[in-house]
Parts: C-alpha cells; structure tokens; sequence
C-alpha cells in the first residue's frame, strides 16, 4: 500500500511540475534574471506549493503517525552554518545556470534527450562524491 501511494504522489508530483512550467528551463531561468528579462510567473507556482505545505506541517506536527500508519520523523534542527549555506549556493549556482533542480531534472528526462540525461548524471555523481567526502570525514571523527 505504501509503495502505490509513494508512486501515486510520486506522480501527481511529477505532473504538477509539468504543469507549472518547472521543468521548462528557460521559464526557471527567467525567473532567476531579475536584472534582464524577469518573469514573474514562478511566483504563483512556489506560492501554490508553499502555502498547502503551510497546512500540512501544521496537521502533521499534532500527530504521532502518518496517515499510513508509518512514524512521524521529528523535526530538524534549523541550523544555519557553512555547511548549510555552501550547499544552499551551490544549489543556486546549479538551478541558475541549468534551470533544473533534482525532481524537474527527473520530470524532464522523458522528453529532455541528452541534456536532460547528462544533468542528472553530472547530479547523481555530486551526490555520490558528497557521499563519499561525508563517510570519510565521519570516519576520521568529524561531524556529520
């Protein structure tokens, strides 16, 4: 049960950013170009997915269990230090000069071709990198 709702939202996921233009890289990019040809249209997309959300975390903070029965995760620190703000910027960099993020680059691979591909490649590979930078310092005694 748990898996069909996963690919249910999954879907539903995937569509809603079809929909909104996300996975057209030239409306991400323009909206990133507030000094050239700014377009405002992302606004409405990042307010229609922040405010439900609002109501979700809201709901789902008085409650112990999910609606499938599966254990709430406690909510993280909000720690803001380097390690933080160095992703956060080269998240920025990535989404400014590619137009993609992780769940639109996925979207796009269907009918994306090559670029699409060569993205979530160059991605999967940063993640595998950090990955292994992440347990080698972990096992020399650092902090996660």
């Amino acid at each position: 049960m748990r898996a069909l709702f996963a690919f249910l939202a999954g879907g539903l996921f995937g569509v809603g950013l079809m929909l909104s233009g996300m996975t057209d890289t030239a409306k991400v990019q323009g909206w990133l170009d507030v000094l050239g040809a700014w377009d405002p249209t992302l606004a409405f997309v990042l307010g229609g997915a922040i405010l439900p959300m609002l109501v979700a975390w809201r709901v789902a903070g008085k409650r112990p269990t999910a609606a499938l029965g599966t254990p709430i995760p406690a909510k993280p620190a909000q720690i803001i230090d380097a390690r933080l703000l160095a992703g956060a910027t080269l998240f920025g960099i990535g989404w400014a000069l590619v137009g993609l993020c992780p769940g639109p680059a996925l979207a796009a691979l269907s009918y994306n071709g090559g670029h699409g591909a060569v993205f979530v490649v160059a991605m999967v590979a940063g993640m595998l990198i950090w990955h292994i930078l992440h347990l080698g310092g972990a096992m020399r005694g650092r902090p996660a």
